[in-house]
């Protein structure tokens, strides 16, 4: 019964009985995993404040031949998006963040730039960047990542093609010196939200939140 430990990134955790959670977590070297996190949701679990959302992790776990599950041995937080995203609205994207990474991740095949792309969206957290320009930025390189990113563009306008052109050259952390208004912003998220529901062949539950919030606001 190998032990692995790496780096990880928590994407999203389940319930599981009356104690434990299934956690579903991006490691850097193995591809995505689900594990069981024993006595994870009582009061004094050894994995408390690990397992949110986004929370770049380091893990111990163990696979079983034959077992879909891991064992989730212990969590220890390196960076979590809580101390850098308060109020509802970042907090909102960090879901999101999280949400897409979990919808994109293949189980056990390794993606480093899928793995940097989550932990460059905590730096840039971290450093204040705006979320609205961040989560525009996070998604046009989650979709090139992925090779489904239109090459054809003649139908932006030319404040969307700058701000593209700007996420092609700066790091995240800086993409608030991007040029992009409101009205820019706006016109990729409609973009963004339309290839990534056409591909993914259903709405994000975080985005109907972040629509909510939206409203609200």
């Amino acid at each position: 019964m190998p032990l692995y430990t790496a780096d990880a990134l928590i994407l999203r955790t389940y319930k599981l009985g009356e104690a434990d959670r299934i956690v579903v977590f991006l490691t850097r070297d193995r591809g995505k995993k689900r594990g069981v996190a024993k006595g994870a949701r009582r009061a004094r679990s050894r994995f408390l404040g690990a397992l949110e959302p986004l929370t770049e992790a380091r893990v111990a776990y163990f696979e079983t031949e034959r077992r879909e599950l891991v064992g989730l041995n212990f969590a220890e937080p390196i960076r979590s998006p809580l101390a850098h995203a308060p109020g509802d609205g970042a907090l909102g994207y960090v879901g999101y963040f999280a949400e897409l990474l979990d919808e994109w991740a293949q189980e056990a095949d390794a993606d480093e730039r899928l793995y940097r792309l989550g932990t460059s969206m905590l730096g840039a957290l971290a450093a204040g960047a705006p979320v609205e320009p961040l989560a525009r930025y996070f998604e046009y390189w989650l979709l090139r990542l992925q090779g489904v990113y239109p090459e054809a563009k003649g139908s932006l306008s030319d404040g969307a093609m700058a701000f593209l052109a700007a996420s092609r050259t700066v790091a995240p952390d800086r993409i608030g010196g991007a040029p992009a208004g409101r009205t820019v912003l706006r016109e990729l998220e409609q973009l963004h939200r339309g290839l990534i529901a056409m591909h993914l062949e259903k709405t994000l539950k975080s985005d109907r939140v972040l629509r909510e919030l939206q409203r609200r606001g």
